[in-house]
């Protein structure tokens, strides 16, 4: 599996921005209220990201280069599970993606806010700015999780073609 890029982080952070103050200026010129976001969002995306993060310390813990402590080598014994890496590092990516799809949302909301002829009220403001660092969270946090995921390389003699690398002279 190929990490997150960047560009598509981007891409989708914009793609949110663009959405979000569209809906928003959409309502707004239709004479609806504006979507203003619940305070239990950027908590439950908070908190999302902290289990995708608590899913991937197993993996993390059995990836790493064995402990010199004979203590801590017999409790993280054992091959890593395939299907529960896999797994993890799927809503480590879906974790980091849609955390960049509401980041840009949070911003797109946060922009026609503060963009608006009318003053928005106070609270109005901190729950756009609450979900926007909510999201920012949920983003980190499965980014971290994805590199947690990752597999360390493989210290072979061999090179690609299989063969044994020979000294340079």
């Amino acid at each position: 599996m190929k990490r997150t890029s960047a560009t598509a982080l981007l891409v989708l952070l914009a793609v949110g921005a663009a959405g979000a103050a569209l809906v928003q200026v959409g309502l707004t010129a239709a004479g609806r209220p504006i979507v203003s976001p619940p305070i239990t969002l950027p908590l439950a995306l908070a908190a999302i990201g902290a289990i995708v993060v608590i899913l991937a310390l197993p993996i993390r813990r059995m990836t790493q280069a064995p402990p010199r402590d004979t203590v801590r080598a017999k409790r993280s014994s054992g091959p890593v599970d395939p299907f529960y890496a896999t797994r993890v590092v799927m809503l480590a990516k879906a974790s980091a993606l849609s955390g960049a799809l509401l980041t840009g949302a949070g911003a797109g909301m946060l922009g026609h806010l503060l963009t608006r002829s009318v003053a928005p009220g106070a609270d109005s403001i901190g729950m756009a700015v609450a979900a926007t660092v909510g999201a920012a969270i949920l983003l980190v946090c499965g980014l971290v999780a994805e590199f947690m995921c990752r597999i360390p390389p493989e210290d072979d003699e061999d090179g690609d073609d299989g063969k044994p690398l020979r000294a340079i002279q």
